[in-house]
């Protein structure tokens, strides 16, 4: 495949509302699409997404103590022109599931991780209640933004969109930090990298997330706007 250079724009689509602390004030960009300049793997050190691969995470949202299981799928799905990796998200609150996710990924050339998407389900008792958030990049205006940076150092001060659907998925980040040393219930992670993620859907909520190398997502807590913190406790290496 050919490789390109990924030229990052400004994204104005009322983007530019002020988003509360740090360098969320700045508006935040979109990368430029290109589906020819992407590879089969995802194995971004931070975001390492091999077939088989398994995340449990546990903790309490807003009180209430929260199981979360992340598994990489066999095989992909074709969305926007580009081969993805799925990646099922059963979330179980209390005593029952209430979220059934399949999320789609990919890697461009460079080694940034791209997210391209999301089947989500709402569930009450057993029945799916609502599909809120689920998009799909290329379909109906929705446009793919970046889950993990190759070199996330040379994006501190620069806020980024995750996703973009307007009105339904607008989650932006930025980096914070590299170098940060972490204990969860999995055990502790030197070289840790977090991120600030916000959404203007939800004002007022900022979270911190936490990404291990060779591992991934380690923990994820409220910095502001509410209460929860949820952290691995087992990883199993897919592939």
């Amino acid at each position: 495949m050919k490789k390109a250079c990924l030229v990052l724009m400004v994204l104005s689509l009322g983007a530019t509302a002020c988003d509360s602390t740090s360098s969320t004030t700045i508006p935040a960009v979109l990368p430029v699409f290109d589906a020819s300049s992407f590879v089969a793997e995802v194995d971004n050190p931070y975001w390492p997404l091999l077939p088989g691969s398994q995340w449990v995470y546990e903790g309490e949202d807003e009180g209430e103590f929260e199981h979360i299981e992340v598994t990489v799928e066999s095989g992909s799905r074709n969305v926007a022109g580009v081969a993805a990796v799925v990646v099922r998200d059963v979330v179980t609150l209390g005593d029952g599931v209430v979220e059934d996710t399949f999320d789609w990924y990919a890697q461009d050339v460079a080694g940034n991780v791209w997210y391209l998407g999301e089947d989500s389900k709402e569930i009450e008792d057993g029945e799916i209640v609502a599909t809120a958030g689920s998009w799909e990049a290329g379909v109906d205006g929705a446009q793919p933004g970046m889950l993990m940076w190759a070199d996330p150092m040379a994006q501190v001060g620069s806020p980024y969109y995750q996703e973009f659907y307007e009105g339904e998925a607008e989650d932006k980040a930025e980096v914070v930090r590299l170098g940060d040393t972490v204990t969860v219930a999995a055990g502790t992670f030197d070289n840790v990298l977090v991120t600030r993620e916000w959404n203007p859907l939800e004002p007022g909520l900022f979270e911190l997330k936490y990404y291990a190398p060779g591992v991934g997502l380690i923990l994820e807590e409220v910095e502001e706007g509410g209460e929860a913190h949820i952290e691995l406790v087992s990883f199993t290496v897919g592939g």
